[in-house]
């Protein structure tokens, strides 16, 4: 027995939307013969109206509906659910309809006429939420030292060929770029591309580390050198020995450090503190930063000696914004691999959500991204990320332009379900708070396909069958 049969024995919920009432009730016997528990509607408003009342695990609806068409009716769901997934169901004619819908988030679609065993598979995928896609894979065996770097714009792509050439060489390279742009993912390339392959990388964030516990951490200690230190302690440069040491954020190294870690590079030995000896080394120098240092030298923040030691070559990263060729890869590549980290099954992003992540504006760069794909791979539970997580994470606020009548009558209907779930599904008191009189008060209900005894507690079960 599969996941998706389990499921409809345990009686998943779904909601049927069709105003064709002879095949409504023909869904709804399959369907229910199969274990699901099936609420019918025969338009946009009294599905809405059972949707206020329970959240179904499917949505399943036809494109042509009489009061508004079914792509209306699932911005109206995604808007309100934005993780229940949804079924059209679609004749020939309006088939480009159902696949652009698709593309917008929709779980799929079937043309009419459909046998049983189509609908039947295509709820269960629906409700197992399908297969994850895959990262196309472009790079070769030559490439694994950038294996770790995705991209296919032609910036990145002249970075790294000039990363592949200068990291054959031992000379010291100094990685500008903002913050979340990758400086340390580009260090470990330039290492695993140089002769040092096999030897330690050790990296230390300068801009993390007090100033007098930052002299203990790269040149290490003996013991005795000061109060705590009660054993000998060997520092990042000897620990890197034969390798690769990566300074992130040296440009907010103090300057009286900024003068000893000069001398270290001068005379390729370190002296560990409170020793009087010096231990050679063979450190390759690797350093990063989001700073200006020419503005730092310039107010004299950074020593311009040290600035030509560690600036030999200088590589530069381009901010997200500037590689947004490369978002819908990455977002692809990161999706992929929280879906496995959270057992999520997940296919992509819906196209207007990808579009969102392609426009956004990217303060926080490359790190910022793998945030918001993780926040909304955490939340998702359709198969195609939508919208509305993706702007939920962006922390953007969605942008509905509605007209008058449908803003009008959005609100009357909530308005509507609001005072019946107050009243416990009592028209009378619904009515006395609204301050209408009974039989206004029915006709309003009878506008948006309210049935009052769906909002009865003692009730149980009654939305379960359709209102003739």
């Amino acid at each position: 027995m599969t996941i998706g049969e389990l499921i409809a024995v345990d009686g998943a919920h779904l909601l049927v939307v069709d105003d064709d009432v002879d095949l409504l009730r023909l869904l709804s016997m399959r369907l229910t013969a199969n274990g699901y528990r099936v609420t019918t509607a025969d338009s946009a408003e009294a599905a809405l109206a059972r949707l206020a009342v329970e959240r179904p695990d499917l949505v399943i609806s036809d494109v042509r509906l009489p009061d508004r068409d079914g792509l209306a009716l699932f911005d109206e769901i995604r808007r309100q659910h934005a993780s229940l997934p949804v079924i059209l169901l679609t004749a020939h004619g309006s088939i480009p309809d159902a696949v652009e819908a698709t593309s917008k988030g929709v779980y799929g679609y079937l043309t009419k006429p459909f046998d049983s065993r189509a609908l039947l598979d295509k709820v269960e995928q629906a409700l197992t939420l399908g297969a994850t896609g895959n990262v196309p894979q472009q790079r070769n065996a030559d490439d694994s030292w950038r294996k770790a770097i995705v991209s296919r714009s032609n910036r990145m792509a002249e970075l790294l060929e000039e990363t592949r050439m200068v990291a054959a060489s031992d000379a010291s390279i100094l990685i500008r770029g903002e913050s979340g742009s990758g400086k340390e993912l580009l260090a470990r390339a330039i290492h695993l591309a140089s002769p040092r392959a096999a030897a330690p990388f050790v990296a230390i964030n300068c801009g993390a580390i007090p100033e007098q516990l930052l002299e203990s951490e790269l040149f290490g200690h003996i013991k005795g050198a000061f109060t705590g230190a009660t054993s000998s302690h060997e520092g990042l440069f000897q620990a890197a020995d034969g390798g690769t040491l990566f300074l992130d954020e040296i440009g907010d190294m103090p300057l009286a450090l900024q003068v000893k870690l000069l001398r270290v590079l001068q005379e390729r030995a370190v002296r560990p503190v409170g020793s009087t000896r010096a231990a050679p080394i063979d450190v390759r120098i690797l350093s990063a930063t989001h700073r200006d240092l020419d503005a730092a030298m310039a107010e004299g923040q950074f020593r311009e000696d040290l600035f030509y030691r560690l600036n030999v070559v200088s590589l530069s990263l381009p901010q997200l914004a500037e590689r947004r060729e490369d978002i819908p890869l990455l977002a692809t590549h990161f999706l992929q691999q929280l879906a496995e980290k959270y057992r999520k099954s997940v296919n992509g992003f819906a196209s207007d959500a990808m579009e969102a992540l392609v426009t956004a504006p990217w303060p926080g760069n490359v790190r910022q991204l793998f945030n918001v794909v993780e926040q909304v791979c955490a939340l998702t539970t359709t198969p195609l990320i939508p919208l509305t997580l993706v702007q939920r994470a962006l922390r953007v606020p969605s942008m509905e332009a509605l007209t008058y009548a449908d803003a009008k009558q959005r609100f009357e209907r909530n308005y509507l379900i609001q005072l019946l779930k107050l009243t416990d599904g009592n028209v009378s008191d619904a009515a006395r708070l609204a301050d209408r009189n009974r039989t206004e008060f029915y006709r309003l209900l009878q506008k948006h396909e309210l049935t009052p005894a769906l909002f009865r507690s003692s009730a149980e079960g009654v939305g379960l069958q359709r209102q003739e």
